[in-house]
């Protein structure tokens, strides 16, 4: 019966942020293709995905990557929430003002310059609206989390609309409108989440704080090195791109933008099962072991069926985007392998957090990011700009061989080696199909069907359990 509870939890939570957070998913997957029409070229593209990347880069810097910390140790029954809450704050205030003491070396980020005030009030702004949204997760208000992703989406857009349509500021728009999106989601949350019954000052613990910085501060080189895996990408191209095919670095880098819109539908999926598998992977204690095996099982399956339907589409789903972006279709199947790899480690990336190892989430992902920087260099030289998706997706998978093997010392999961290997062939079969073939059409439907069929199974028991879940909603 137990047993039974814990798949009908992870199951009810799932749907619960597959149904909430539809809106913002659906938002989000519509803000992609109207930027390739509000902004003037894929040029421009290019400058805006830039700048977003070295905010992204500095956002684990400054939070010390206390986000992690506020959700571990929220989630403990037994730890004061308001000393969680203000040990957070606390850790921001102090990350950003050591930012605005290294503005003159922050200025020597290639492109960054120009935009170093807005690009400062965005990490700032991203990092109090993640403080809050992890600390109402922490407290169960799964509800609260699913609204407030809605309406972040729709502001984003909106302000998208209000700052590149209306006012046509450009890159300086892009930037705003993330600012001021961020900034509308932390005070919604923070008022609509009654956080400010757990401000207060005399909360903050230093012996607590001490111990929540021991468990995040390894996260920023962790963090800092799966940007590197995912957005050093745009810069080496935009280093080492320029001319190639009478093009600018800058043109190369908005199209690689483009390409990972459609990989995004495979990081929407493993998120929403993320948010929920995270709270079981806490909290379920008993028969751990089996319990995680069953579900990788299942929830690879969906990845590998959902990998091989994004790139069978790739070609016909790029028409969506302005004329001058179909080439990004090519850029597509790798950084779909690159996301399903990813989606595969934060799941052995829970083992981690249950067990408070983040150090070894950083060791894993630290020798992925080297190997990343050091195929960008060559596989461009080689392949040109599409280089640095193959690059992304083999330094993922030595990652996720890592965390396999190492997750071993702690929870031993059965991942199906065998299994796994079948279905990386037969997409990575698809892919060269999809490269060398002009009439690719009927064999990459047929590969794509086999990968569907062999994980049938698992992908039909788990329709099962959620469409019982929702009858019994009903």
């Amino acid at each position: 019966m137990a047993d039974s509870k814990r798949y009908s939890t992870l199951v009810n939570n799932t749907i619960l942020f597959a149904i909430s957070n539809f809106g913002s998913k659906i938002l989000s997957l519509i803000i992609q293709p109207y930027l390739s029409y509000a902004l003037d070229s894929p040029d421009v593209m290019g400058v805006t995905s830039l700048m977003q990347s070295v905010a992204n880069l500095l956002i684990p810097v400054v939070s010390l990557g206390v986000s992690y910390a506020v959700i571990r140790f929220g989630l403990d029954k037994s730890v004061d929430k308001s000393s969680v809450f203000m040990n957070g704050l606390a850790t921001i205030c102090v990350g950003f003002a050591l930012m605005v003491l290294c503005w003159p070396l922050v200025r020597l980020i290639p492109n960054a310059g120009d935009y170093l005030v807005l690009i400062y009030l965005c990490v700032l702004m991203s990092c109090l609206r993640t403080l809050c949204t992890q600390f109402i997760r922490a407290r169960m208000l799964n509800r609260l989390v699913a609204v407030d992703g809605v309406l972040t989406s729709a502001t984003l857009l909106g302000f998208y609309v209000l700052f590149l349509n209306v006012l046509h500021l450009g890159a300086n728009g892009y930037l705003l409108a993330m600012l001021c999106s961020d900034a509308c989601s932390a005070i919604f949350v923070f008022v609509a989440g009654h956080c400010s019954t757990y401000f207060n000052f005399k909360k903050f613990n230093q012996s607590l704080w001490k111990e929540m910085l021991r468990y995040c501060i390894p996260m920023i080189p962790a963090s800092i090195s799966f940007w590197v895996i995912n957005a050093s990408d745009l810069f080496f191209v935009q280093g080492m791109c320029d001319g190639v095919g009478g093009h600018s670095s800058s043109w190369w880098v908005g199209l690689l933008k483009s390409g990972y819109y459609l990989p995004q539908i495979i990081t929407i999926v493993g998120q929403i099962f993320y948010e929920a598998w995270q709270l079981s992977a806490v909290t379920e204690e008993s028969e751990r072991q089996e319990f995680f095996s069953r579900v990788f099982r299942v929830y690879a399956s969906v990845m590998f069926c959902c990998a091989a339907g994004v790139i069978w589409l790739c070609q016909p789903m790029m028409h969506i985007f302005r004329e001058d972006y179909f080439l990004g279709w090519q850029f597509v199947p790798f950084l779909t392998l690159a996301s399903l790899c990813t989606c595969l480690n934060n799941f052995l990336n829970s083992v981690y957090v249950v067990y408070k190892r983040s150090t070894s989430s950083l060791y894993t992902m630290l020798a992925g990011a080297v190997v990343n920087l050091i195929l960008n260099f060559f596989f461009i030289q080689w392949l040109g700009p599409w280089g640095v998706t193959l690059a992304s997706f083999l330094s993922l998978l030595l990652v996720f061989l890592l965390r396999a093997y190492s997750t071993r010392g702690l929870l031993v999961i059965d991942f199906h080696p065998g299994w796994m290997l079948l279905n990386l062939s037969l997409i990575l079969v698809e892919i060269v199909i999809l490269f060398t073939l002009e009439n690719w059409v009927l064999p990459v439907t047929l590969l794509t069907a086999l990968v569907c069929a062999l994980n049938f199974r698992e992908v039909f028991t788990m329709l099962q359990k959620l469409l019982g879940m929702a009858k019994k909603k009903k």
